[in-house]
Formats: structure tokens, sequence, C-alpha cells
């Protein structure tokens, strides 16, 4: 499933207002918070108004005004949008109701939030017209709001990226996954970016294009069989020494 191209949010702060009307119709209210950055600079404040299931109108914090989503919103925010003291108030909203909710929640988050393990590899490489695709695997994280995105080349990356939503894992813990498809350029630098409430700044995971991930796991056993030969050879030394340690040597 392909990312969608919307507004991630760490968290949603909401609170609905239900109002039964008689013969069984009734609206609601809901105030919904959404960011996704620590210092909350992007926060989005929106004020919805249901009736029956249906959103009739909606405030935007980020359009300033509200927008009328059928025939009989749209009647009804052309008086509202008018009233300018109306709208600073609701503007007001994103420093007034969402900022100080936000720091209140990150905060307890935080002080339980267990940080995630990151590893970047290479599942497909390049061969031909074909791209070759990298894999950026987040496991361990708690809790699961996350946001996993890459650059390249400092850049920010929006098309050939494929990710999916967060699993549980069942141990109260989270993990999710993200690929990039890429055709591989000289000297250029990608990384897999990870931003979660364990984080005081998003991590930031380069990839290493250096040699193919078989021939590292090839130059990591080996090293590996090299240490252990050395340890031990110099353990059958030792032991040899000890043993001839007091003994005479008679001439024949």
């Amino acid at each position: 499933m392909s990312q969608p191209n919307v507004m991630f949010s760490y968290f949603i702060l909401m609170m609905s207002a239900f109002i039964t009307i008689a013969d069984g119709y009734y609206c609601y209210i809901m105030d919904e918070c959404l960011y996704s950055s620590h210092d909350l600079s992007d926060m989005v404040y929106l004020q919805s108004y249901w009736f029956n299931m249906v959103m009739d109108i909606q405030y935007n914090s980020t359009l300033g005004k509200f927008v009328g989503l059928t025939e009989y919103g749209e009647h009804v925010v052309e008086g509202w949008n008018r009233n300018l003291n109306f709208i600073q108030q609701m503007q007001a909203q994103v420093d007034t109701y969402c900022k100080p909710n936000a720091q209140f929640l990150e905060t307890a988050l935080r002080d339980k939030a267990v940080q995630p393990k990151v590893m970047l590899r290479s599942v497909k490489r390049a061969q031909g017209k074909h791209p070759a695709m990298l894999m950026c695997s987040v496991y361990d994280f708690y809790p699961e709001q996350i946001k996993v995105s890459w650059l390249r080349d400092g850049e920010p990356v929006a098309s050939d990226v494929t990710s999916i939503l967060e699993m549980a894992d069942g141990d109260w813990y989270y993990q999710i996954h993200s690929e990039l498809e890429y055709t591989p350029r000289s000297g250029e630098k990608i990384s897999c970016v990870v931003d979660h409430a364990s984080f005081n700044k998003p991590m930031i995971v380069d990839w290493d294009p250096s040699l193919p991930e078989s021939e590292r796991n090839k130059i990591v056993i080996g090293a590996s069989g090299l240490v252990l030969g050395i340890v031990i050879a110099a353990a059958g030394l030792i032991y040899y020494k000890k043993k001839s340690t007091g003994r005479i040597l008679v001439p024949h």
C-alpha cells in the first residue's frame, strides 16, 4: 500500500459534543488537534460539524476559515466566515487548546515510550531496467504512533515509497516496515528517517552501498573465524608452555 500524501499525526486530540434531536436525528461537533513535530510547529486545529453521519461544516486552522461540505453547510459558513471575531477565536484554539493539551500528552507518553530498533538493508539489487529496493524495518517500539520517511541527498523522497501500517507484536510493542525503490546514482546518500515519541529528534540511518549485503556478511563471518582461530592458537600455546615448565631435559 502506497504511503498516503496526508499529514501524519503523532497524536490526535479529540473532543466531541453530542446533541440528540427529536425523531432519532442527532448531530455532534468534533474538535481535533493534528501534529507530527515535537515542537508542535505544524499543529492543525479542526472543528467538524456532523449531522446523521454526514459532515456539513469544518473549520481548518491552516485555511483560517470554515468550509461548507454540503449545500446546507455552504449556506451556513457564509455568515460564520464574515464574523471576524468568531474566526479569530477559532484560530486562537491552536495555542489555547491544542498545544497545551499536546504538551501534556507528550510528556505523559514520553515517560513510558520505548525507543525503536532500526535496520536498513537491501532487498533487491538493480538489474538492467529494474530498480533496486531498500527496506527500513523498525521494531520493538511504544507507543505505536511513528513516522518513517526517506531522504535522498538530503531531500525528502515523496514517490516510490511503500509502507505498511504499524503492526502489534503481541507484547505491547509494535513494528513497521518501509520500502524504497530507486535507481542507484554514484556518490548519492540515502537515509531512513524515524521519528518517534521516544526521540528528542528524529533518528537518521544512512545506507552504505559500498558493499552488497552478502559480501558484508562474508566479511563478518570471515573476521569472526579469524579471531576465533587466533584465540584457540593462543590458548594452545599457553597450555604447552605450562606443561613444559619444570621439565629437565636429559641428553641422549
